[in-house]
């Protein structure tokens, strides 16, 4: 520790801080714009020029290492006179536009002018003017307000990973610009908006929308992935107007993703559904909520009385809320049946039963930066978790050392130091090889459970380059992605990695694809064995009653042409949505209008098992009703017991007990199965998954703004060099690729990231329902 005097107050910092962090740390404010915490240091803006002891000129705090006995003053007279000198020459060029500026009212020149700028200036010339750039569809410029500070830059490079903007000439020409013709493409480019200091980067889609002291500044969770990043969502006249992040570092630190941003777009969109609907001959009408529940009330009772209560069942999503979760599973319950289940993606139910509580990331988010070795399993990680990669990417830069399997990789903007890339049916395979490369390397021996697959595998070099960086690490993680929970065998691929983190004495952790994918658990959203039905039996066995809750049965589950086929089939199918969608309005008999996250209270728990609780930040949208409340009344006419509930914190402490905290026993990615087999591998082409970014939830995929960027690009089939010369087929040519179910008509395009004999093909999209299943043959052919 080191002792240093600010404005003569004495504080104790770490060997290697700067004054900088010095005069935070005491509560002194030195004035800068290029400075920014999570970012390198730049010095190129020259604002936080102080006055050091012994020193012959002002020095810039942000650069400026501290040293034992230093005295330094952030507004003697000498630091205000450099600090005014470098506010003259940033307001020379700089626009007198205040009034129209997107940023007024929240700009740090404005603030800053105030106390270091002159009441005119001396700079009679004529002003530069810079051109404006095309970032894309999220980014609005307006670049002769820049000042250059660089933090864009520095961020895309060093955050997102990807140089996507960079400085070209010098001195007064100087100018911020991306690569010729290209925009800024990174889910995470949202974020340059709030680095910004000026009014050179604002938010297109809230551009001129509002101005900053009309808005008023709420607390809320994202719905979206199983980060639980924490928002700030800024309202005029109860209409959302724009997400910003709430700064938590345990969680998305000062981040957020495009889709946490910009996805409340679609909530005042024309799919909204804002009052109850039922069906009468081939119709949809408007009803009030006591028709329509009643509606549902007498359809489940007379199923119930006829068929039984096992031909009853409900899908969810896990984007709701646990309040949510828990009344419905305790509704279907209530009437008799063990039907309900939100794993809509999921194809593998072999571990249920098995498994010994919630699946979640098996460690805090936080001590992720602390990790030196990791493997993911089967993940599109930079896309399914882009805030959870940019942690894993700064770790990168120290000692962590990434090695992962799957069947297609993207570019994850992260050294990844071992990758395998094999067809799915072989992913089970190639995780066995892993195991055995490690045990043989450490000389250990595999439990009895596995002996015998392992037994008939023989690790590779791939394996073996695996297992030997993986030895070496202290603190080790192996992560199980998307791709893995939704795999045909990912309940053999679970337990092999429970084997593997045993051998490696490493952390197992399920990254989680949802908001709530670790909530639904706890709130009990899942069939008990030998009681109920999963997501995939229902949709396949085609029940007599349904109860929809908040999802798109076409998109959002893991064979969409079958689901929309089992509901079609059915007496009565009860949606409750946000939104109307043509799929729903075929195949359901009542609409019920779900409040989304903004409108309604409720509680996500993210992947590491915290619980998050949030309140509406707007009213309600016409006759929208929030979940619970819908459920709450549905329940009562059923005559279920447990509906009398007044408040949802009522609800959550049902579930999560007075403390409003996850039982850390709950948590768990234990698997106890009594026999593993390796099944032999597919012959021909497979089908490679993926849910693209901005599908994967009903609101990001309504969100225009969202669906304009490069993520929200049609589907395309997906090869790489060798595949694309078996099918005699050239990059960019029109193809008909068919499953056993249906066919599509996609361009096909040369990916070297796709495993051999992998055709990647997204699902969550309408172009794509027609094949089926998420996994399986393809075949693809010549248009």
């Amino acid at each position: 520790m080191l002792d240093i005097e600010i404005d003569g107050k004495q504080v104790q910092v770490p060997d290697g801080s700067t004054v900088m962090e010095a005069a935070n740390k005491v509560g002194a404010y030195v004035p800068h714009f290029c400075y920014h915490k999570k970012l390198s240091i730049a010095a190129n803006c020259r604002m936080c020029l102080v006055q050091v002891e012994k020193a012959p000129k002002p020095l810039p705090a942000c650069a400026t290492p501290a040293t034992n006995g230093m005295k330094v003053w952030t507004h003697s007279e000498q630091a205000v006179k450099a600090q005014k000198g470098v506010m003259e020459f940033l307001l020379i060029n700089h626009p007198l536009d205040c009034p129209i500026c997107d940023q007024g009212g929240e700009c740090q020149l404005q603030d800053l002018s105030v106390g270091y700028g002159g009441t005119q200036s001396r700079y009679q010339e004529e002003k530069r003017v810079v051109g404006n750039k095309d970032l894309g569809p999220l980014v609005s410029t307006d670049m002769t307000r820049c000042i250059n500070c660089t933090r864009c830059v520095r961020f895309t490079t060093e955050i997102a990973g990807l140089t996507e903007l960079g400085q070209a000439f010098r001195g007064e020409h100087a100018e911020i610009m991306p690569f010729v013709e290209k925009t800024v493409d990174t889910e995470l480019s949202g974020n340059i908006i709030d680095l910004c200091p000026v009014g050179a980067l604002t938010s297109k889609p809230f551009r001129f929308a509002a101005r900053a002291w009309e808005l008023s500044r709420r607390k809320s969770v994202s719905p979206h992935d199983s980060l639980g990043s924490n928002l700030v969502v800024q309202v005029k006249h109860d209409s959302v107007k724009r997400v910003l992040p709430l700064e938590n570092e345990a969680i998305n630190e000062c981040w957020l993703s495009d889709k946490d941003r910009f996805s409340y777009e679609a909530l005042n969109g024309t799919e909204r559904l804002t009052a109850p609907q039922i069906k009468q001959g081939g119709k949809w009408i408007s009803v009030d909520w006591q028709q329509a529940l009643e509606y549902v009330a007498n359809g489940l009772s007379s199923i119930k009385s006829e068929f039984g209560a096992q031909s009853i069942g409900a899908l969810a999503s896990p984007h709701s809320t646990l309040e949510e979760l828990y009344l419905l599973q305790k509704l279907v319950r209530g009437i008799g049946s063990g039907n309900v289940d939100f794993r809509l993606r999921q194809s593998d139910f072999s571990a249920d039963g098995a498994a010994q509580g919630a699946p979640w990331l098996g460690m805090p988010i936080a001590e992720v930066n602390g990790l030196d070795r990791l493997l993911l399993i089967g993940s599109n990680f930079r896309k399914d978790h882009p805030l959870l990669a940019q942690r894993v990417r700064q770790a990168a830069k120290r000692t962590l050392k990434v090695s992962a399997l799957g069947s297609a990789f993207d570019d994850w903007q992260l050294p990844v130091q071992n990758q395998v890339c094999v067809a799915p049916s072989e992913l089970v395979a190639a995780l066995a090889k892993l195991v055995k490369a490690v045990a043989v390397a450490s000389e250990q021996a595999v439990s009895e459970t596995l002996a015998a697959l392992v037994a008939g595998v023989e690790a590779d070099a791939a394996s073996q380059a695996i297992a030997a960086s993986l030895l070496t690490g202290r603190k080790t993680a192996v992560w199980l992605g998307n791709f893995a929970v939704q795999h045909p065998e990912a309940a053999k691929l679970q337990f092999l990695a429970q084997e593997l983190s045993r051998l490696l004495k490493a952390r197992l952790g399920v990254i989680g694809e949802a908001a709530n994918s670790v909530g639904a658990y706890i709130a009990g959203a899942t069939p008990v064995a030998g009681e109920g039905k999963n997501a995939a039996q229902m949709l396949s066995e085609s029940l007599k009653g349904y109860l929809l809750f908040g999802f798109d049965p076409e998109l959002d589950v893991a064979d969409g042409a079958a689901a929309v086929k089992a509901l079609k089939g059915a007496g009565m199918v009860a949606a409750f949505t946000a939104f109307k969608s043509e799929t729903l309005l075929d195949v359901a008999d009542v609409l019920l209008p779900l409040a989304p996250f903004t409108e309604t209270a409720g509680t996500f728990v993210n992947c590491e098992g915290r619980a998050q609780s949030f309140y509406p930040v707007v009213r309600l949208a016409g006759e929208t009703r929030p979940g619970w409340k819908i459920l709450r009344v549905l329940g009562t006419l059923l005559g279920v017991a447990g509906f009398d509930v007044e408040k949802a914190e009522d609800v959550r402490a049902a579930v999560l007990g007075g403390a409003g905290e996850v039982n850390a026993a709950l948590l768990s990615n234990e698997l106890r199965l009594a026999s593993v087999a390796l099944a032999a591998p597919q012959a021909g082409l497979e089908r490679v998954w993926d849910v693209p970014i901005h599908f994967a939830d009903p609101i990001a995929r309504r969100s225009a703004p969202l669906l304009a960027t490069k993520d929200g690009a049609l589907p395309v089939a997906r090869v790489n060099a060798e595949t694309l010369a078996q099918l005699g087929l050239a990059d960019g040519a029109d193809v008909l690729v068919k499953s056993a179910v249906g066919a599509v008509k996609l361009k096909l395009v040369l990916d070297a990231g796709v495993a051999t004999r992998g055709v990647r093909v997204s699902g969550a999209h309408a172009s794509t329902v027609a094949l089926g299943a998420l996994h399986g043959k393809l075949s693809v052919e010549r248009v």
